[in-house]
């Protein structure tokens, strides 16, 4: 039996560029009982800040379990099956988007990348959209990363 390369860790840099390449991961919360919530999330990555911002409805029960207990994970695989990366810290949740265009409201567009940014009517449409979703941010505050690649070929 022939033994296949090793995981071989990734650095800050690259874990960090991971981040920025993807816009889906796992969101990991903590369940009352201790057990893992997960959930698929559409996220924008700062990488100066060191911040993962998630948009999600004030009625979500991973905001209940953020709330209790903020500790939070998120899970990104990489472009293969074979690396991946995983930022974890402590979150905070914004208040709810209350009127067109306020501070939440601005948060949640620039978390669109600036190709596909909606501009006048569509922006004002975006953000009215938003209050009537009842829209918040979770800022997942990065205080780890961690994550390894497999080079393996095919």
């Amino acid at each position: 039996m022939t033994e296949g390369p090793a995981p071989r860790p990734l650095s800050d840099d690259a874990l960090s560029d991971l981040l920025g390449t993807q816009r889906f991961g796992t969101l990991a919360t903590n369940k009352r009982s201790g057990h893992p919530h997960l959930t698929t999330m559409l996220y924008s990555w700062d990488p100066r800040a060191r911040t993962v911002r998630f948009s999600t409805t004030a009625d979500r029960v991973k905001l209940k379990h953020l709330r209790r207990d903020p500790r939070a994970a998120v899970h990104v695989q990489g472009g293969d099956v074979w690396s991946f990366a995983v930022a974890e810290g402590e979150a905070e949740v914004s208040e709810a988007t209350t009127t067109p265009g306020d501070e939440v409201g601005r948060e949640l567009l620039s978390m669109i990348p600036e190709p596909s940014r909606p501009r006048g009517p569509e922006e004002d449409a975006f953000l009215e959209q938003q209050v009537a979703e009842g829209r918040v941010v979770i800022r997942l505050k990065v205080n780890r990363l961690y994550g390894t690649a497999l080079d393996i070929e095919g």
